[in-house]
């Protein structure tokens, strides 16, 4: 129980890391999510300002100030312009004021009319004409606004003349954009936005400008630090769109304290359980392990006895209470002993059988090294006296006692079955001479295809035996293979005598035996249904004094693809 106790703690320890780990990471992201809506609202302020220097009618007054007006006439177009930003302006929840700044340095204000210093005017103008008709962005101003600056470029209709016309100012209430979108996120810290030299805001943030600066140098996304206002979470944001880095600092014990208390109550409960199991624990385990450390000793007593003794022994030690677990184990203990001696005697009995078994089976046995090692002597020999007949009948022999004997694989592929068949054919073929006539029609990519081991070769032998040996005349035996939707049906053909129904029909049950004493049609079907399936097997079709087809039917299944 103490290392079952110590292993739970390293995992609960490890689980609870995790688990802070991916809520932290989540926390991370949705911190973000205030980051990225921020970066929405700053980018329609964008398409605003775009929209704005765009506008026709604009275009069109700052165009006839452009001309020698009149001094009415130019109050005139100011009023227009004015007018005309005022129905911009009078919808936009986040714009403080617009302006128009024209080339005079003339100020048409829309919204709140806080006046700009000469020195900011010009330079806002030096910033638009920096961008050259992008939208700037510049801190400045009272109420800590965001102020957006483009130059007016003019254009008429298609034509682009891209003079410039005047300046576009927003003052954007960044602080009412920043508090709406960390409310909408659930967020009760901190947003601080900065560029990387100036804090954009807030006005007053948590961090010092010296912890701002080890958080920029910060990799990590997202940390657990003491500043100097307490613990805090931060996340941190880097901004493609504006390049300002956004930090979302939260109270570490704000936002977590419920979980915090979760894995410290589920410490402690765990805990007060292990104590009270170790009690209850210790209380049953001696109720226990006491009657069986005396069955022990009676065991350890009785452990030098001869088997009569012990049998005798055994009778009086099943304690008052036979029903309780304790109990059980006496019986069944004596009960052991007496099954221990008839085992004993069942063993020594077939000990002697098999020791029976072994001699005879050693004194059968011939080793298949010397056999493969005579043969390859007469294949020298053969080789020796060019006897190229005789060898390549000794080779083939080899190869034949070779697939025989070798029972590691019981599925083959149809290459290799076709090589037993032609090593059997080859040795048949110097006896039978011009008499037999055999040929072979498969295709190559089908040579890969699984089939049980030694079924064509039988049936190749059978044909012999039936259909050559009892005929003087030349005997045609053909394998033909074919696949047809995944079904490979194996034609073994002879022009034989044939077979007529009774006999075909006994031959099929495994009634008649081959004339090699070799395997029977029977155990052929056999092996292939505990292979394939009962649906997969052998045909055979006859016609007497015409020919006999043996048909195999087998599923197309490539080496590799079936755990044999």
């Amino acid at each position: 129980m103490l290392v079952s106790f110590a292993i739970y703690i390293t995992v609960l320890k490890n689980v609870f890391s995790i688990y802070d780990e991916q809520i932290y990471k989540k926390s991370s992201q949705v911190l973000t999510m205030s980051s990225i809506g921020i970066e929405s609202q700053l980018k329609e302020m964008e398409e605003l300002s775009f929209k704005v220097v765009s506008d026709e009618q604009i275009q069109s007054y700052l165009s006839q100030l452009q001309d020698d007006s009149s001094a009415y006439e130019k109050l005139v177009l100011h009023k227009k312009i004015t007018d005309r930003i005022i129905a911009f302006a009078g919808s936009e929840k986040y714009v403080y004021s617009m302006m128009v700044i024209d080339q005079e340095r003339n100020v048409m204000v829309a919204g709140n009319r806080e006046g700009i210093p000469e020195t900011l005017q010009n330079d806002l103008v030096a910033l638009a004409e920096e961008y050259d008709g992008s939208n700037a962005w510049m801190l400045g101003g009272r109420g800590f606004s965001l102020l957006s600056v483009r130059e007016i470029k003019s254009f008429t209709n298609a034509t682009f003349t891209l003079e410039n016309l005047g300046t576009l100012v927003f003052r954007v209430r960044i602080d009412r954009i920043v508090d709406d979108q960390v409310q909408d996120a659930g967020n009760e810290g901190q947003l601080i936005i900065t560029d990387g030299k100036d804090i954009l805001y807030p006005q007053e943030p948590l961090l010092t400008e010296s912890e701002m600066l080890i958080e920029m140098n910060n990799d990590k996304l997202y940390s657990i630090d003491s500043y100097e206002h307490g613990r805090y979470f931060a996340a941190k944001f880097r901004s493609s769109y504006t390049d300002w880095t956004y930090f979302h600092i939260t109270p570490f014990h704000q936002m977590f304290e419920r979980i915090t208390f979760i894995k410290s109550f589920v410490t402690i409960v765990f805990i007060f359980i292990f104590v009270l199991a170790i009690l209850f624990g210790t209380r049953l385990a001696l109720s226990i392990t006491r009657p069986i450390d005396r069955l022990i000793k009676k065991m350890r007593d009785i452990e030098e006895g001869d088997l009569d003794k012990l049998e005798e022994l055994a009778l009086g030690t099943v304690p008052s209470s036979p029903q309780s677990e304790v109990g059980l184990l006496y019986r069944t203990f004596k009960m052991m002993i007496q099954r221990i001696r008839e085992l004993i005697n069942e063993n020594y009995t077939k000990q002697l059988l098999i020791r029976e078994t072994e001699l005879k089976a050693l004194q059968a046995q011939i080793n298949p090294h010397f056999l493969y090692n005579t043969l390859e002597s007469i294949n020298w020999l053969a080789k020796t006296n060019k006897q190229d007949q005789i060898s390549k009948m000794v080779e083939s022999l080899g190869f034949l006692l070779r697939s025989s004997i070798n029972f590691d694989n019981q599925l083959i592929t149809l290459g290799s079955e076709i090589d037993i068949v032609m090593s059997y054919v080859t040795i048949q073929k110097v006896r039978f001479e011009e008499r037999l006539e055999f040929t072979i029609d498969i295709e190559s990519y089908l040579e890969n295809a699984l089939i049980p081991k030694l079924t064509l070769q039988p049936l190749v032998e059978n044909a012999i035996h039936y259909a050559l040996e009892p005929n003087i005349e030349p005997c045609q035996i053909v394998i033909i293979v074919r696949e047809n939707q995944g079904v490979i049906t194996i034609f073994v053909q002879d022009n034989g005598p044939g077979m007529d129904p009774e006999f075909l029909k006994q031959l099929s049950e495994g009634k008649v035996q081959t004339l090699g004493k070799g395997i029977g049609l029977s155990n052929i079907e056999e092996r292939i249904k505990l292979t394939y399936g009962s649906e997969w097997g052998l045909h055979i079709e006859s016609e007497p004094n015409i020919k006999t087809s043996v048909q195999v039917r087998i599923p197309y299944i490539k080496g590799g693809e079936l755990d044999v």
